[in-house]
């Protein structure tokens, strides 16, 4: 890929400046959906399955962040997990999620963010470059922002990615699929894991779930077929906290597979799923 391909290149200076455009929405909808969570959090849709729900804070919420874009960036498009892609002429992409999380949601859970990512080129990995991001935790209140170049935050504070232990130390996240069949693979994935390593978690926020890795609350973090939303921020949290982002088998991370760790580790962590069968099938 060229760096044409990969769409502009924003200066440093720009990149910080989207990346607190990306926390100004991020803030405004997490407080949208922490405050509408008691009276319209209910779930009113679903999506692939029966588990793949929609909350009408969903909508309201992905509606709030499109606003705060537009007033700021009309050229630049925005493509989000409920209202899908609107076109733009700049190159660049906001990437939305705007409840990452929703079943904690719904159940009080608090473990669910607001994901604000824009990204240069086409919107969707290994072809995009994330420029600037934000994951918002309306719940605890945890906001971690990253800029392409410019290091990645928790709260104001630069965070960098530990040394990760061996596997047979690592605290490892993952999430499951919605379908029922794409479940039961997930699930022998996981037990042929398990025993290889120090125990697994599912958080239910792939957003948390990277920023963890880049703050060190998990050694490692799997997933396969995470959307472009679900991914953009967090993806860009952890790459400039100095995480490894990487597919099986050498090629890179995608929607296929992502795993996310320290160096040494991710490529540890690739084989071993690799071995589980964890690719999808042809």
């Amino acid at each position: 890929m060229t760096a044409s391909d990969a769409g502009p290149q924003p200066s440093p200076e720009e990149a910080a400046a989207l990346a607190d455009l990306a926390e100004c929405a991020a803030r405004a909808a997490g407080a949208l959906v922490r405050e509408g969570r008691a009276e319209r959090g209910g779930v009113t849709a679903t999506k692939s399955s029966r588990s793949d729900v929609v909350t009408a804070m969903d909508t309201a919420s992905e509606q709030l962040i499109r606003r705060v874009l537009r007033a700021e960036r009309p050229q630049d498009a925005v493509l989000g997990e409920e209202g899908g892609t609107t076109g733009g002429t700049s190159g660049l992409t906001w990437v939305v999620d705007p409840i990452d999380g929703t079943v904690n949601y719904v159940y009080g859970i608090p473990a669910y963010a607001v994901s604000v990512a824009v990204v240069a080129g086409e919107p969707a990995p290994p072809h995009w470059r994330p420029v600037a991001g934000c994951v918002h935790n309306p719940e605890t209140g945890e906001t971690w922002t990253a800029s392409l170049g410019g290091g990645a935050r928790l709260d104001g504070e630069p965070v960098h990615a530990a040394a990760g232990p061996p596997l047979a130390e690592a605290l490892v996240g993952t999430g499951f699929g919605y379908t029922a069949s794409r479940r039961a693979e997930q699930a022998d994935v996981v037990a042929r894991l398990l025993p290889r390593v120090r125990d697994v978690r599912r958080i239910g926020s792939a957003a948390l779930d990277l920023c963890y890795v880049a703050s060190g609350r998990l050694d490692a973090f799997y997933e396969r077929g995470l959307n472009p939303w679900d991914a953009a921020a967090g993806w860009l949290v952890a790459a400039e906290a100095g995480v490894s982002l990487v597919g099986l088998d050498g090629a890179g991370a995608s929607q296929d597979m992502l795993v996310a760790a320290p160096p040494a580790l991710a490529l540890e962590l690739a084989a071993e799923l690799s071995r589980a069968g964890a690719l999808p099938s042809a």
